[in-house]
């Protein structure tokens, strides 16, 4: 079973895995009933979703009928206006058969100018805002990629008191060390006000190379059952942190078997040799790759 931690202030306990729903997708509802299923075995008890995951949502819904009251239940909107974030939340709530969302989040909020229209007036905030005034919604995150977004979230922080944020953690990213630094800074804050922490991109390898198509991921992830099973390891023995599962569903047996562990901190020797072995590489790159 995956242990469980406090999300930040919101009063949940919510499991150190958190399942990312893009995963479902491109499913049909029986497969996505399947992948469903396997959260209950391991007594995972918190979904991330998002309006942009293509028919993510459409799929919980109808698994959300009987098991509503076991999940704590979370997605996003990318719109940046108030009444385009209005409409999408509105949506989300008819395709996730559900009168309220827990967490609503800011999706990818990383440009300086969706910034400025997102957090300005008659921007998406305001929606969200006046959303959880109705009931619709009961916690507002804010969640982004890139090698510059963990400074992006301070700022968004010193803006509104965020229940949550949610960016990029592993090993490669944190060998970086303005990035490193951003992340500590960012931890720190977020520790100080009771602000819970999300990661993604733990399982991932690298981009995929030399006009690879994409699979089931945009990014190349791991795949040796060790150097995932590190991986894990690295993000869940920092307490205080959550990492959301794999877009790749085929990962999420393995991931969830290596988090049921006690997690072990894996040495840097260790982590350093399976960059090396498995030709891993940051995701985001200042000035050089920076955007999905």
């Amino acid at each position: 079973m995956i242990p469980a931690s406090p999300f930040g202030s919101t009063g949940h306990n919510s499991s150190r895995v958190i399942f990312g729903a893009a995963a479902l997708g491109t499913m049909k509802q029986d497969n996505a009933d399947r992948l469903l299923e396997m959260l209950l075995e391991y007594g995972v008890n918190h979904i991330d979703t998002a309006a942009a995951y293509g028919d993510s949502e459409l799929r919980i819904g109808p698994w959300m009928r009987e098991h509503r009251r076991s999940f704590f239940l979370a997605t996003k909107t990318g719109d940046r206006t108030r009444d385009a974030a209005r409409d999408s939340l509105h949506r989300s709530l008819d395709r996730l058969r559900t009168d309220r969302i827990d967490l609503i989040q800011l999706h990818n909020l990383a440009d300086e100018e969706d910034w400025q229209k997102a957090m300005g007036t008659g921007g998406a905030l305001e929606a969200l805002v006046e959303a959880r005034a109705q009931g619709l919604v009961r916690f507002i995150g804010v969640t982004g990629h890139g090698s510059r977004i963990a400074s992006t979230h301070q700022r968004s922080l010193e803006r509104f008191d965020f229940d949550s944020v949610l960016f990029p953690y592993n090993f490669t990213m944190m060998s970086m060390p303005q990035y490193a630094a951003d992340a500590e800074a960012l931890l720190k804050l977020c520790g100080e006000r009771g602000v819970a922490v999300q990661t993604i991109k733990s399982a991932a390898r690298r981009r995929w190379q030399n006009g690879e198509a994409r699979k089931l991921s945009w990014y190349e992830p791991l795949r040796d059952r060790d150097a995932l099973r590190r991986a894990v390891h690295f993000t869940l023995s920092r307490p205080g942190l959550f990492l959301n599962s794999s877009s790749d569903a085929t990962l999420l047996r393995d991931i969830l078997d290596a988090a049921g562990e006690p997690p072990l901190q894996p040495t840097r020797a260790a982590m350093e040799s399976d960059v090396a072995h498995h030709a891993m590489e940051p995701l985001f790159i200042p000035g050089v790759r920076d955007r999905i």
